[in-house]
């Protein structure tokens, strides 16, 4: 069973046992996250939502994603400004996708 849904402004396609990396979410390791804001799943799409659909998904852990660097500069005008970021994330495995 298929399933898009949304989280972190993203949407994201799955099914049953995918590994998927995620905006940060505020749930602890090892915890249950329900996501109900699903917008198709086999074949039934939503309008926007699907009625009675939700994902199940474990969190496995939390991180940052590798270092970018930020780098601006403007010629002839000795302006150069230099700043690194990484992006936290949450791993989710996805468990269960249930339709009423």
């Amino acid at each position: 069973m298929k399933a898009i849904f949304t989280t972190g402004g993203k949407q994201y396609y799955v099914s049953e046992g995918d590994v998927i990396y995620v905006e940060k979410l505020p749930n602890e390791a090892g915890s249950e996250v329900v996501f109900s804001d699903v917008l198709f799943v086999d074949g039934k799409a939503g309008n926007p939502y699907v009625n009675g659909a939700k994902i199940t998904c474990t969190v496995e852990k939390h991180g940052r994603q590798k270092k970018i660097i930020v780098f601006k500069y403007k010629p002839k005008k000795k302006y150069r400004n230099k700043q690194g970021h990484r992006q936290p994330y949450t791993k989710l495995v996805v468990k269960k996708i249930e339709v009423k």
